[in-house]
């Protein structure tokens, strides 16, 4: 094929996979799906700009919006990066394929405060879901464990006593948490993780389960502290 036309399949398959992810309407232009994706696709949001260029371009290399009637040739270099867009917008990678963490560590809502402080300590990690039976009911966050240490210091405590008498699940049922992690099925892509965390800034987790449910036990698990590697691969997919 030709550099025209390589274009004009990425630039196409791009137009495509926007409207039907999004149902926008076949009647608005490109340039203003474009716009609209910026605040809830994270790639578009990325390359908004070489995307709007590229429309201008796409008129350019077609004679009056007729395909068959290609005027001019883009450069290698160009059709090769609009291919890449258009795999990230396309075929977007799964994070259970990829990204995420899938030895999850869990801990049920009945463990003390010091049982959950040694097992962070012990695990190396700063999230465990927590389960009342089947169901999820938050995350033993280390910073939001230690805040509420802090102020049971504050409240003159005896702490030893606390960290034995307190369980997990009452520390995370006084915290709202929808605010601190997110659920979601197996099938959310990288894009979809990164947009997650670019719109709830509060979000640092996300638990990834077969069908996005708190009573199913967590495929993966994946952080803020993720965002770099989730970036690095997006850019070399």
């Amino acid at each position: 094929m030709t550099n025209a036309e390589r274009f004009l399949i990425a630039y196409n398959s791009i137009d495509h996979s926007l409207r039907n992810q999004y149902n926008f309407k076949r009647a608005m232009a490109f340039t203003d799906v474009i716009r609209r994706c910026v605040v809830i696709n994270s790639v578009v949001r990325k390359y908004e700009d070489d995307l709007i260029d590229y429309s201008r371009l796409r008129n350019a290399i077609v004679h009056s919006g007729n395909e068959q009637d290609i005027i001019a040739e883009p450069h290698l270099n160009v059709v090769e990066k609009l291919e890449h867009i258009a795999k990230l917008i396309c075929t977007p990678p799964r994070v259970v394929d990829s990204i995420c963490k899938k030895d999850v560590l869990c801990v049920k809502s009945q463990d003390s405060v010091k049982t959950v402080v040694e097992t962070i300590s012990k695990s190396g990690y700063s999230n465990l879901p927590v389960y009342d039976g089947e169901k999820l009911i938050g995350i033993a966050n280390g910073q939001r464990l230690l805040d509420a240490i802090g102020k049971a210091m504050l409240n003159n405590r005896k702490m030893d006593e606390f960290c034995k008498v307190m369980t997990i699940g009452e520390i995370v049922s006084n915290q709202i948490s929808d605010t601190y992690f997110a659920l979601a099925d197996e099938n959310i892509t990288l894009e979809q993780a990164l947009n997650t965390f670019y719109r709830n800034r509060k979000v640092m987790v996300i638990i990834v389960t077969k069908s996005g449910s708190e009573y199913e036990k967590p495929l993966g698990i994946i952080s803020v502290a993720d965002i770099m590697d989730i970036n690095n691969i997006l850019e070399n997919y």
